[in-house]
């Protein structure tokens, strides 16, 4: 027998934990097929893409978000600006759990470098409404599950999951607490005073961009939850000259700085890491 594809080994992958989804129309349990479609019983389906990724949208979405940039993104991940925060994030989660859903995941590399530390079992799946983010996490990571979906119209089940991460990427609260288990966290990354502060000061000098406040983002965590912590990591790390262009490409202060303009030799990565349960 020849080599399985990447759209097989998914299509197998997804099988197995079919029990998370559900319709994202009806809300009823889905199934996988072995030619790779997933259907409810009221014959809504849809289809594992040769990639190894299956788009739940229910209705086109246009996304500001580029290939070019996440693959940007990829880079920069993969060199080590966020391993602090990979470290705290599984240390936080722990060994015990079965089930994390990264929403916002992009092209899926925070997920993939947290489920690295934690146990071999775990099931780790990523959703973004960016499709090219998606396409770009199934070319690179194996043995996820990545959907293209909104979570306002969730393919997910209730109660699936042990874990939310919800890392630099817009929340939906109410959604989040549907989906997690009795018991279950949900870890939010949010930017503290400092973050990327070295880029900020050159992109918008001497503008109220130039600062920034998580102040609301926190004070509205803490009203969607009873049991909160919250810890703050903070670190610099040197930047090598090539990665400044994808370093700017991937963040939003890209759309608004010249990458020739920009001169970086540190950064300081400065993350409030909060966590409720439920």
């Amino acid at each position: 027998m020849g080599k399985r594809s990447k759209r097989q080994n998914s299509i197998e992958f997804m099988k197995e934990n079919r029990r998370l989804f559900s319709c994202p129309i009806c809300n009823n349990e889905m199934d996988v097929h072995d030619d790779g479609e997933v259907f409810c019983s009221n014959r809504h389906n849809f289809t594992i893409a040769k990639q190894g990724y299956v788009n739940f949208l229910t209705k086109p979405v246009r996304s500001m978000y580029t290939k070019n940039l996440f693959e940007s993104r990829k880079v920069v991940i993969d060199s080590g600006l966020f391993n602090e925060m990979h470290k705290q994030v599984a240390t936080i989660i722990g060994n015990s759990v079965k089930t994390i859903l990264d929403t916002g995941c992009g092209e899926g590399s925070h997920l993939a470098r947290i489920c690295e530390q934690l146990n071999d079992e775990v099931v780790g799946v990523g959703v973004d409404i960016a499709k090219e983010g998606i396409i770009t996490a199934a070319k690179y990571y194996d043995r996820k599950i990545w959907c293209v979906g909104d979570l306002a119209d969730s393919p997910f089940r209730e109660q699936s999951f042990d874990v939310i991460l919800n890392i630099l990427s817009p929340a939906n609260y109410g959604e989040f607490k549907r989906l997690l288990k009795q018991g279950g966290k949900l870890i939010k990354v949010v930017p503290q005073s400092e973050y990327l502060m070295e880029l900020r000061k050159q992109v918008f000098a001497n503008s109220k961009k130039e600062l920034y406040s998580n102040e609301q983002t926190v004070v509205r965590f803490h009203e969607q939850f009873m049991n909160v912590s919250q810890q703050r990591i903070t670190y610099k790390v040197p930047i090598e000259k090539e990665l400044i262009p994808k370093l700017i490409e991937m963040t939003p202060l890209g759309w608004h700085a010249e990458t020739h303009d920009i001169s970086l030799e540190e950064l300081t990565i400065d993350l409030d890491i909060l966590v409720g349960e439920v």
